[in-house]
């Protein structure tokens, strides 16, 4: 009933994603007027139609149906006219589907449109003409026009009434469409000289609620003698047609035949058909009654046509048949692909049958020429999935990988299953959007690099580098210096890292005799959330530079005292003297130590081993050689450029101690030194006093400096330099000083003038003499060796 919503519907579920459900509904209802509750029909909650996205798809462009998805409910968008929307097609109903995303869902709704008693009978004409012979006998048929009512069911035609009923009365036959003709019978003979004219008033009554009717004037013209009707060969006639057949193909021919003679017997074909399309399609040759096509037949259209023929004589007199055409399809239509849903990007570690899009195909064509087969690009990690008939869904079917490949143009064909085949397709384009699932990956397994020593803090090393197969921010590497120590000191102070281009810088200034190598980690992490990293070693090479001087550890040079080596005069040539003791804190060939000699009283008495630092006669000692020799010895590395350290060395040349004393005395002692005797009293009473303060204070601070580097010794890798005395002994014949040397201490007693030590090494003397003192002395030779007393002190 008009106004009144008939909600009656049948809900079949097809797995979790689809559904059907039907509505039924009346046409004419105002906008705005309720369908149905769609959300509580298909047991869902508003929030997920919200949440869905929900709409409506349709597979034409009308759409007289919108979805409210606050409310949950289906409403009427447009006013719908049954009639319009189906004509007389019954059931007439509206086929759409609810889309619903994350997850991609839809359900298959049908509403049908119930018929209401808005249209009432209707005829072509408001008149009608007949022109009948007076002689017509009774029962004489004449066929009139047919009411049409747009309205099905019971709302439909449903009776005929005709006012007067004097001469003729109505008759009904009915057709194998439902439809009914209408003939008026003649019931009384006519008389033309009686009445010329009769009018009569045809009414079409539908059984709708109001009965509504419609009425159509029927005028006969009464003529003299024609008692012969025209008559069709046969009351139905059948034939075929190939749609889209061009204009102008003849379809059939029916046949009259009238027995009279003349112009009474001339038959005029025509078509009765009225508000339909027939017309416009087919058109009869109203002489020879070839019924011929003047439109476009489409079977998707009409598969059928019924055309009615009269065949009327100049008399009046007509007979009516009808023409039933079957329209044969052919393949003509193109599957048709329909784009439900789809997404545009999807994440490459989207779970396996990952819905991505839902198409709808539609073959207008019927049997094998509207079976449709749809198919995919090969090697790709996709596939088509049909979930009902002619519903696919295009799903992952193997893992993505953007690194492998970041796009997708996926071609998806369809062909029906007609002669010749005709197919339609589309290309989706789907980019896979990124995840952190690379860690950045450097480009060796470890690292090792060179900095020469004494380098400027901040100076750049080298560059470690690591690459991400990720995109953007996933692939954007930093660089972190992992938390390690290198000798208890974190390697933070030692190096740094910059963490975008991994460049590793110094902090301080290495020293190669304090640290050779230190190694540390590098962990590049990328940007993604969670972050992913990986680390790498990297190992730094302290290169030597020559920046330490030899040192010199024997003769060892005092301030206080003269140290000189005594050779008798008998010596040979090729007599050992003493030798040069000293070495080089630097590696390599920056601590290959030569020795030169540089200075000499007599060059051509003495040499010095270029490699070892011997000092050795070249010729035989003679008595007029002096008793005083002084060599300056120079030692020199192999560095570049070079660096050196030179030592006096003292000879004395004689048999017996008292024979050189004099003159080491002399040597020792300035010749002013009784003069400025009173000058350096006067000058040390005066300094005493300040000294006394200031040496507390630098006895302190020695001892606290001392304390301290050998703290910074203890924890350092620096080489110890180890200190010689002149009494040391390399028994192992390996080191420096390839000789053993021992040492015998003889001292005067009268120390007023000098205090004077004298040892011998070996068979040789060593003559050492304290300048601050002068008188005789006595050789006292000691037959213990100092090196069995090491702590036993010297007094003089």
């Amino acid at each position: 009933m008009k106004g009144e919503s008939l909600l009656c519907f049948a809900l079949l579920f097809f797995g979790s994603v689809t559904g059907q459900i039907t509505y039924t509904m009346p046409e004419e209802m105002q906008k705005g007027s309720l369908v149905g509750n769609i959300a509580q029909d298909l047991g869902l909650e508003t929030k997920r139609l919200i949440s869905g996205k929900a709409r409506i798809y349709t597979r034409d462009s009308g759409e007289y149906i919108e979805l409210n998805r606050e409310r949950g409910v289906l409403l009427v968008k447009e006013r719908i006219d049954r009639e319009a929307l189906c004509k007389q097609t019954t059931p007439c109903a509206l086929h759409f589907q609810i889309i619903l995303e994350n997850p991609m869902e839809f359900y298959t709704v049908t509403v049908q449109i119930a018929d209401i008693n808005d249209n009432a009978p209707t005829f072509e004409g408001e008149k009608i003409e007949f022109r009948i012979s007076e002689s017509a006998v009774i029962g004489a048929k004449f066929v009139l026009e047919r009411a049409v009512d747009s309205d099905v069911g019971t709302n439909d035609l449903q009776r005929y009434e005709l006012k007067p009923k004097d001469n003729f009365d109505l008759k009904l036959h009915g057709n194998a469409d439902g439809n009914k003709n209408v003939e008026l019978v003649l019931q009384k003979p006519l008389d033309r000289e009686k009445q010329d004219q009769i009018s009569l008033v045809l009414t079409a009554v539908d059984g709708g609620e109001p009965q509504m009717s419609g009425t159509m004037l029927i005028v006969i013209t009464v003529l003299d003698v024609n008692d012969n009707a025209p008559v069709f060969t046969q009351k139905t006639y059948r034939a075929t047609v190939t749609e889209n057949s061009p204009k102008g193909t003849v379809v059939a021919t029916v046949t009259a035949s009238d027995a009279d003679q003349g112009t009474n017997g001339k038959i005029t074909y025509s078509i009765t058909n009225t508000l339909d399309d027939v017309r416009k399609v087919f058109q009869i040759n109203n002489e020879n009654g070839a019924v011929t096509l003047i439109g476009n037949v489409d079977f998707e259209e009409s598969r059928s046509f019924l055309v009615h023929l009269r065949a009327s004589d100049d008399g009046g007199l007509t007979d009516s048949c009808k023409l039933i055409v079957d329209v044969q399809d052919i393949n003509d239509n193109i599957p048709e692909i329909n784009i439900m849903s789809k997404s545009n990007v999807i994440s490459e570690d989207a779970k396996l049958n990952t819905v991505v899009t839902m198409i709808n195909i539609e073959d207008k064509d019927t049997k094998d020429n509207g079976k449709v087969n749809c198919f995919m690009s090969e090697n790709i990690p996709f596939m088509l999935k049909s979930s009902t008939n002619n519903f696919y869904s295009l799903v992952t079917d193997s893992d993505l990988d953007r690194e492998r490949a970041s796009e997708y143009n996926i071609t998806v064909t369809c062909s029906d299953e007609g002669v010749p085949s005709l197919s339609s397709s589309i290309t989706l384009t789907l980019q896979i959007s990124d995840v952190n699932d690379n860690a950045p990956v450097f480009e060796r397994s470890s690292y090792e690099a060179y900095i020469v020593e004494n380098n400027t803090p901040g100076l750049s090393i080298f560059t470690v580098k690591a690459t991400d197969a990720d995109w953007n921010q996933n692939a954007r590497v930093s660089y972190i210096l992992e938390d390690s120590s290198v000798n208890g000191v974190p390697v933070s102070s030692y190096v740094s890292v910059s963490a975008d281009s991994g460049v590793i810088h110094a902090v301080r200034s290495f020293d190669y005799e304090q640290i050779k190598d230190f190694q540390f980690r590098v962990k590049a992490q990328d940007g993604g959330s969670p972050p992913l990293s990986s680390n790498v070693t990297v190992k730094i090479l302290i290169q030597d530079q020559n920046d330490n001087p030899p040192q010199v550890l024997y003769p060892v040079q005092t301030g206080g005292s003269v140290v000189a080596e005594m050779v008798p005069r008998s010596a040979d040539v090729g007599y050992l003297v003493t030798k040069v003791v000293a070495v080089d804190v630097d590696s390599g060939q920056n601590a290959w130590l030569s020795y030169k000699l540089q200075k000499a009283t007599d060059r051509a008495l003495f040499e010095v081993g270029l490699q070892n630092g011997e000092i050795r006669t070249i010729r035989q000692v003679t008595d007029k050689d002096a008793v005083k020799q002084r060599l300056t010895v120079i030692v020199e590395d192999n560095g570049q450029p070079s660096r050196s350290a030179t030592v006096i060395v003292n000879v004395a040349v004689a048999d017996s101690f008292p024979e050189v004393l004099s003159e080491f005395t002399d040597f020792t002692h300035d010749k002013e030194y009784n003069d400025n005797l009173t000058f350096y009293l006067v000058l040390a009473l005066v300094v005493v006093s300040f000294l006394f303060i200031t040496c507390l204070v630098v006895i302190i601070s020695v001892k606290i400096y001392r304390w301290r580097q050998s703290r910074i010794l203890y924890h350092s890798s620096l080489p110890v330099i180890p200190y010689y005395p002149p009494r040391y002994s390399d028994t192992l014949g390996t080191g420096t000083l390839p000789h053993v040397y021992n040492y015998e201490v003889c001292r005067t007693t009268d120390s007023r003038k000098s205090d004077c030590k004298f040892g011998t090494v070996g068979s040789q003397n060593v003559l050492i003499m304290d300048s601050s003192s002068t008188g005789t002395m006595q050789r006292i030779q000691s037959e213990k060796n100092i090196l069995d007393e090491p702590d036993s002190p010297l007094e003089f």
